[in-house]
């Protein structure tokens, strides 16, 4: 069966990226709006985004509020101030959430209306050029068609797609994600195993994508543990850079399954960050998953080096689940108590977040049969 293969328009990728990517810049447009958050401002790498388009002579707005996930409020917010500037093209600096924000105010820019418009359906209109530049190594959002808005009326996260989504321009540059504390480092990084793991294990996985998702699983697990460690170190982060990228074109062109549609409901109710509700639930979806797919799980534990190729498919799915847990709890990845969420309030919310799970479509990716219960009990296991 013929698939579809996409990934941005152009990548540039390593140290001086940002500095290579400047005539690319140029070629976009006159006025950019650049969609960051005030951490990326007080770190000094808004300036370094700036100063690159002062150097084409491009003129420039900054919206620097997407504060957490990004809403839909937000979003009209930054769509209002690209209007007023007259800004023809969008530049995104950070992690997932202003890169998501770029693209969803870059789908109401030409076309108007409002974002929570498109839930549901798929999202094709005219966009203005868009160059994503990300500052920590995990959502991939810079090589995918989807972006995640809360939709603050009905409290929920919206899954949102289209190809034009896929920025123009993706400036990998990991001077970027050297100023990325432990924690962050961390909740991107498990975010980022996630999209691989689960882009290989998904009943629309294919050829092409298969092959980035296994290079950034083996990349995360020898990398991401360094890059928590000693953040200075430049040769994890670059590692981590492009694994990070590997793993967005995998899911992008496969899918997510069970952890990103079960994680999405738990940020979006308890205001966890997505990498880290991912992160969370990785254990006990996984474990959930492997009996599905213990060929695709245990081709994982073999290409990490957790299980040997004399190993049945399921003793070498084990040993993978096990090495999962094993990096999840040397990350310190808290517990959803250790974080804070009240036991009864999120047992209260479980129905709920089973159907908001359900209604993505992305646990049904998994290819282990999967209904609303499973994933209630999935919920309940987490304590």
């Amino acid at each position: 069966m013929a698939r579809e293969f996409i990934v941005p328009g152009r990548i540039i990728s390593g140290a001086g990226a940002l500095e290579m990517a400047e005539e690319a810049l140029k070629e976009m447009g006159k006025k950019a709006l650049i969609v960051t958050d005030r951490v990326m401002v007080q770190l000094g790498n808004c300036a370094k985004a700036e100063t690159a388009l002062r150097n084409q002579g491009i003129e420039y707005a900054v919206y620097a509020e997407i504060n957490g996930e990004p809403t839909d409020t937000m979003i009209e917010k930054g769509l209002e101030i690209y209007r007023r500037e007259g800004c023809d093209f969008l530049v995104a600096l950070g992690g997932g959430s202003p890169i998501d924000s770029m693209k969803a105010i870059g789908s109401l820019a030409v076309n108007g209306g409002r974002i929570a418009d498109y839930m549901g359906n798929v999202i094709d209109v005219k966009m203005p050029p868009m160059a994503a530049i990300p500052t920590t190594a995990g959502t991939g959002s810079e090589a995918t068609q989807f972006t995640i808005i809360t939709d603050t009326e009905k409290d929920i996260k919206m899954l949102l797609k289209g190809r034009c989504l896929m920025p123009s321009l993706a400036v990998i540059d990991p001077q970027f994600t050297m100023t990325a504390p432990p924690k962050i480092t961390a909740a991107t990084g498990l975010d980022a195993l996630c999209h691989a793991v689960e882009a290989y294990t998904s009943r629309k996985s294919q050829t092409l994508s298969d092959t980035f998702a296994i290079s950034a699983v083996k990349r995360i697990f020898k990398y991401l543990p360094a890059a928590f460690e000693d953040g200075s170190d430049e040769e994890a982060r670059v590692q981590m850079s492009v694994a990070a990228l590997e793993a967005g074109i995998a899911f992008n062109n496969s899918s997510v399954t069970i952890i990103h549609g079960m994680s999405r409901p738990i940020g979006a109710l308890f205001h966890v960050a997505h990498g880290l509700s991912n992160a969370m639930l990785l254990k006990e979806c996984l474990s959930f998953a492997l009996e599905g797919a213990y060929g695709r799980f245990g081709a994982l534990g073999r290409a990490i080096g957790a299980a040997a190729d004399t190993d049945t498919d399921r003793q070498a799915s084990e040993k993978f689940l096990a090495a999962v847990e094993d990096i999840t709890r040397l990350l310190e990845t808290p517990t959803l108590a250790e974080y804070g969420i009240d036991r009864d309030e999120f047992f209260k919310s479980i129905d709920k977040m089973a159907f908001d799970a359900m209604a993505s479509g992305s646990p049904q990716n998994t290819m282990r049969e999967t209904a609303e219960e499973d994933v209630k009990q999935i919920y309940r296991n987490l304590w």
